[in-house]
């Protein structure tokens, strides 16, 4: 049994060096692509080498992680990883560094807003892409789980937002994750093939499917396929990312009953059956397609806001206020519990709801009736709904709120753009969607650029464990 404290830091460092490296599989099948090895073998090289360093000097480590906070921990697993993840871009000599540096932080946040010419890129830049996203979906610390366990664990593992233990053993919850995820990449690849997508494609678009993440080697997204079939597989394969993985094992397990009776789950349901229809008639209405043409780019692009993959199937700057207003909702509203998916989380809107709506009711009810609300969870079952989850709910929608409001007024001033526009472009950014109304793009100025960075750093760890590793961070300065 590895040590956590000893050799956490260096276990991250070679797992990220390792994670650049990994794209120089693909030379033998695409050697013109050499050209770029250096840009990949030297930072990956050098992290695997700085984290073998570091796992050696286990005293001086095993001191440095007693006094931290989980949060440090992950904060430095992501920021490390956003900067090396960034360098092998550097051979992509046409852009600044602000916008490779974007491309890192899109891509391991499984955001997906793009600021490259990806029908000019090189193969093995677009299956990096891809790859990054697929990395960061499943989370940096729930790898480095499979070879530390120990009192520590849990904290950082519930630090980098995953909420439920699927196992007694967080090594063996690590795994299961880590089977499931690979397991349905293998089964979305073939689907995908079998749709009519290139093998290359398949394994890219897969990967950013069930990572939520919605990178594309297409300028034009899925709308470039035009195949109905490739749209369905895509929206299953979304539907697993944003699924809470202790509802996914459920499933896997064949306990139907209980899965459908998971909180999360009928909420979804619930909102896919109201807003599907109602941006249909909005785009009927409003852009004047016909029925079937709206319910199609309703329904796909629906789990695409919902599920924040942000796949795209259409030009979103020609649609209607009204369906352009449904789709900044549903990214704000975002998917499950415990899923590579981002926004608020379905269990704390519904939470916050179930108690905004009694709260109503109340006031209709006799003064001595008392109604206990529960909350049904994959693992759990039956929760009250009262007390510190509530409460945790209501604190982080509205700090979500807040600093959804401030970027979306900073956009306006440094993007120039519309409020409209600006609100629907930070809900892609901290909601770590990808869907873009036309702000970002490689003419987007470098303060607009860090901006949206701020939100979808904040979107994936969640907002409090940024403002904690941060807090961490500055309390350790202090000490020298």
């Amino acid at each position: 049994m590895i040590s956590a404290k000893s050799n956490v830091y260096g276990i991250l460092m070679i797992l990220e060096g390792v994670m650049v490296l990994v794209p120089l599989a693909l030379l033998p099948f695409y050697p013109g692509d050499a050209v770029y090895l250096p840009f990949f073998a030297v930072p990956g090289g050098v992290s695997i080498l700085l984290g073998r360093l570091l796992f050696f000097r286990r005293k001086t480590l095993a001191a440095v992680f007693e006094e931290r906070e989980s949060s440090r921990v992950v904060l430095f697993a992501w920021g490390y990883g956003f900067l090396l993840a960034a360098l092998p871009f550097l051979g992509l000599r046409d852009y600044r560094f602000t916008q490779i540096l974007f491309e890192s932080v899109s891509g391991l946040t499984t955001t997906g807003l793009s600021v490259l010419d990806v029908e000019r890129m090189a193969h093995i830049y677009l299956f990096y892409r891809s790859f990054l996203q697929f990395m960061g979906g499943v989370g940096f610390v729930m790898m480095i789980l499979v070879f530390i366990q120990d009192k520590d664990s849990m904290e950082m593992y519930s630090a980098e937002g995953h909420p439920d233990k699927l196992m007694p053993n967080i090594g063996m919850t690590a795994k299961v994750i880590l089977l499931m995820y690979g397991g349905f990449l293998g089964v979305g690849t073939i689907l995908l093939r079998l749709g009519g997508m290139t093998l290359f494609d398949s394994v890219i678009h897969a990967m950013c499917a069930l990572s939520t993440g919605g990178f594309s080697n297409r300028a034009a997204s899925i709308g470039a396929y035009h195949s109905i079939r490739i749209e369905l597989v895509t929206v299953l394969l979304m539907l697993i990312g944003t699924t809470n993985f202790a509802a996914l094992l459920l499933l896997l397990r064949r306990k139907f009953r209980q899965f459908s009776r998971v909180s999360e789950i009928r909420f979804l349901a619930v909102l896919v059956a109201l807003f599907v229809p109602v941006m249909t008639l909005f785009l009927t209405y409003q852009n004047g397609y016909g029925i079937s043409e709206s319910l199609r780019l309703s329904f796909f692009n629906a789990f695409s806001a919902l599920s924040t993959t942000g796949y795209a199937t259409c030009d979103y700057s020609t649609w209607g206020a009204g369906a352009i207003g449904v789709m900044i909702l549903l990214m704000l509203i975002g998917g499950g519990a415990g899923s590579t998916a981002g926004g608020i989380k379905l269990s704390r809107v519904y939470l916050v709801l179930r108690s905004f709506f009694y709260q109503v009711k109340r006031r209709f009810m006799p003064e001595r009736q008392i109604q206990n609300l529960y909350y049904v969870k994959p693992i759990e079952g039956r929760v009250k709904i009262q007390g510190q989850p509530l409460e945790e709910a209501g604190t982080y929608m509205g700090m979500y709120l807040l600093l959804y409001i401030c970027g979306t007024l900073l956009l306006t001033l440094t993007a120039g753009c519309s409020l409209t526009d600006a609100m629907f472009e930070f809900a892609s950014a901290l909601g770590t969607v990808g869907l873009s109304i036309g702000v970002t793009g490689p003419a987007a100025n470098d303060a607009t650029l860090f901006i949206e960075i701020a939100g979808m750093l904040l979107g994936r760890l969640e907002i409090f464990t940024v403002f904690l590793g941060i807090v961490g961070l500055r309390k350790r300065i202090k000490r020298f």
